[in-house]
């Protein structure tokens, strides 16, 4: 990796001394264990980039129009306020990607946390300690969650207690489930009961909690076809429909007003005003409105699947993507349809 001048420094620069803990301990929950600094330093450089940029191409020109005061008052603002609004915008990425990252890696370790249990427990009665059967349950297999017990059994091995280096690990992520089954255990290693039979109880406990959460996602199967097939099929059909149905009253009220116009008879639709909405606006609307709807309803069915939209995220692009494309699509065929009965008529 190419290594830019000072920008560790600048890094460093950005981030005061009283927030980079709880930065570091927040990277942690993402599983980024190597120092930001520089990276915020290279944000840095890239933000008075992109000013420079956008200096050149689109300020600098009118600024110049100005009195020599409020150019250069226009000058500093430009270079001051711009570099700022980057940064926060490149922060507020990062924020939502680490975000995302943290609670996949979340749903990750509770997924597995069951087997891990489940191994523990099959150690303690096979006569080990519960340090060892920890240590010895530590594979490959179990990922995130072997990664942090490893950092937990160090702790220990450096005199920290063993319920508290576990309650450090449950700390660090926002899950209940991983902080209720660590509470239970913890409490059991202080009051010396058999850790064995609270870790079985907690493993049928979290597989019987898996299967309800499984039972409930099936019973809102059918919402989510639903909300997906109007999503991506209905709601731009309706659209595409509507637009054809405005250039249909467009030439049939013009028609009208021809007849008028040479002196026949206005019939029963001669009072109707001839339609003067422009063709291009409703088009945007239609595409914002499906764009918005295809957003809105990807969050819904995260909601109803997971219970939260950060593992919806998926959808996002599915849904954006579908219902724009089948928009297109249904336009196309509707436009020839409906204009070939225009040019009829």
């Amino acid at each position: 990796m190419i290594k830019i001048p000072l920008a560790e420094e600048f890094g460093k620069a950005l981030v005061p001394k009283r927030f980079r803990p709880d930065l570091k301990n927040y990277l942690y929950k993402a599983g980024i264990y190597k120092s930001p600094y520089e990276y915020f330093g290279m944000l840095f450089y890239l933000s008075l980039l992109i000013t420079f940029v956008l200096y050149v191409l689109f300020l600098s020109e009118s600024l110049r129009k100005m009195h020599a005061v409020f150019t250069i008052i226009g000058s500093f603002l430009s270079w001051t306020l711009v570099p700022i609004l980057i940064v926060l915008l490149f922060i507020v990425i990062v924020y939502f990607y680490i975000d995302i990252r943290i609670y996949t890696r979340t749903q990750k370790l509770e997924e597995i946390l069951p087997d891990f249990l489940s191994s523990v427990s099959s150690n303690l009665k096979g006569g080990m300690s519960f340090e060892n059967a920890l240590w010895t349950s530590i594979k490959p297999r179990f990922g995130i969650l072997s990664s942090e017990i490893s950092i937990a059994a160090k702790k220990v091995m450096t005199g920290h207690d063993i319920d508290k280096a576990l309650l450090e690990f449950a700390m660090k992520y926002n899950s209940s489930m991983l902080r209720r089954s660590i509470d239970l255990i913890a409490s059991e290693i202080t009051s010396g009961g058999k850790v064995s039979d609270i870790l079985d109880s907690i493993v049928h406990n979290l597989k019987k909690t898996k299967e309800l959460k499984d039972e409930m996602n099936a019973s809102v199967l059918a919402y989510m076809i639903f909300i997906s097939a109007i999503v991506i099929f209905i709601a731009p059909i309706l659209f595409a429909l509507s637009f054809n149905l405005l250039l249909v009253l467009k030439s049939v009220t013009g028609l009208l007003a021809q007849t008028t116009t040479s002196g026949a008879a206005p019939g029963i639709l001669g009072g109707m005003g001839e339609v003067t909405i422009n063709e291009q606006h409703f088009i945007t609307f239609s595409k914002t409105a499906i764009i918005l709807i295809a957003l809105f309803s990807s969050m819904i069915v995260s909601i109803l699947e997971k219970g939260s939209i950060k593992s919806g995220i998926k959808y996002i692009p599915i849904f954006l993507i579908s219902s724009y494309v089948f928009y297109l699509f249904a336009l196309k065929i509707f436009t020839l349809i409906f204009g070939a009965f225009i040019q009829v008529g």
